[in-house]
């Protein structure tokens, strides 16, 4: 009679660690708090809706030998978890994810913007300033326009903002540097932080993939020669939240830090967040005589080597002349 107990006992456990557990159609969230005991996990998980018995769960928690092994975190329990699996899942730590990302050509305002709108991120960063948030991450003094790469960032469920930041911070360190170290040796910058200025403006300037390189040789000419870069976008920078989607003659006349129009040289800092190819177009910029370029409204530009062959582009493409 015992072994025939123990048989139909192990039989049973058997069964239930293999079945589903019953939680409904929908994925459950599971938050376990840092020095929760495995009781107390057992616990949590019947209170997260998963109907069940707590002290089955903990009991197969201690037998199996891994119930010091359950990492704190936030956890999704999706539909079809069986109890082996949830402890699995529990003991490697295996997290919940959400994902963000940092579209390539974006300024600092709308990553703030995008942060905001993560409710499942802390937001340490939504009371810090600029200069305090910089200086948290490490970088006292330094601007945070353009200091993060755009990518896509996966993070738990009540992680740091902060931390997000940090990790796309390293990330363009790492792009920059490796950027920098592929630079022509005849460039006319002097760093690599000006590298991430002129990238910006290649980001922001391009409407087509295949014209970056172009673009950026332009405005490399224009920075030997010493020639104004007169480009729209550091304008458009300039006057933030001002601007009205209207770039006006008086626009180009009004003096900024950025403004490329009235002031020589690269402007003080990036103007948005630029891609891997506009980095490496930026410091190997393609070989060519241009000076000017204009949008052909298709998303490609027309490129020319004198103002006289520019203003004709400009005429046929942005004022409809032939």
């Amino acid at each position: 009679m015992i072994v025939l107990v123990g048989i139909a006992l192990g039989g049973a456990a058997y069964w239930w660690l293999h079945q589903p557990l019953d939680l409904g159609p929908e994925p459950l969230e599971l938050a376990i708090e840092p020095g929760t005991t495995p009781r107390g996990v057992a616990r949590d998980v019947v209170a997260a809706g998963v109907k069940t018995d707590a002290r089955l769960l903990y009991a197969w928690f201690r037998v199996s030998g891994q119930d010091r092994a359950i990492k704190a975190g936030n956890y999704e329990i999706p539909p079809g978890t069986t109890p082996i699996s949830l402890l699995q899942k529990l003991a490697r730590g295996e997290e919940a994810l959400r994902a963000l990302t940092l579209v390539e050509g974006w300024n600092w305002r709308q990553v703030r913007q995008a942060l905001a709108k993560e409710e499942q991120l802390k937001r340490d960063s939504a009371t810090l300033t600029d200069e305090a948030l910089m200086a948290q991450l490490g970088r006292p003094g330094v601007a945070p326009e353009g200091r993060f790469f755009p990518d896509t960032y996966t993070y738990a469920k009540g992680s740091s903002d902060i931390a997000l930041l940090r990790r796309a911070m390293h990330a363009m360190d790492r792009r920059l540097e490796a950027a920098w170290a592929q630079r022509a040796t005849d460039t006319p910058l002097k760093s690599a932080d000006e590298a991430l200025i002129l990238a910006s403006i290649v980001e922001k300037e391009t409407g087509k993939a295949s014209d970056r390189g172009q673009i950026a040789g332009v405005f490399v000419n224009r920075l030997r020669v010493g020639m104004l870069l007169q480009t729209d976008p550091t304008v458009i920078y300039g006057l933030g939240e001002k601007f009205d989607g209207n770039l006006r003659k008086r626009d180009l006349q009004t003096d900024t830090p950025w403004n490329t129009y009235t002031r020589p040289g690269l402007p003080p800092t990036p103007i948005a967040m630029p891609g891997k190819a506009a980095l490496l177009a930026a410091v190997q910029p393609e070989a060519t005589r241009a000076l000017y370029f204009v949008a052909k409204g298709d998303g490609s530009s027309h490129f020319s080597a004198s103002l006289e062959e520019h203003n004709r582009a400009v005429n046929r493409y942005q004022r409809g002349q032939q």
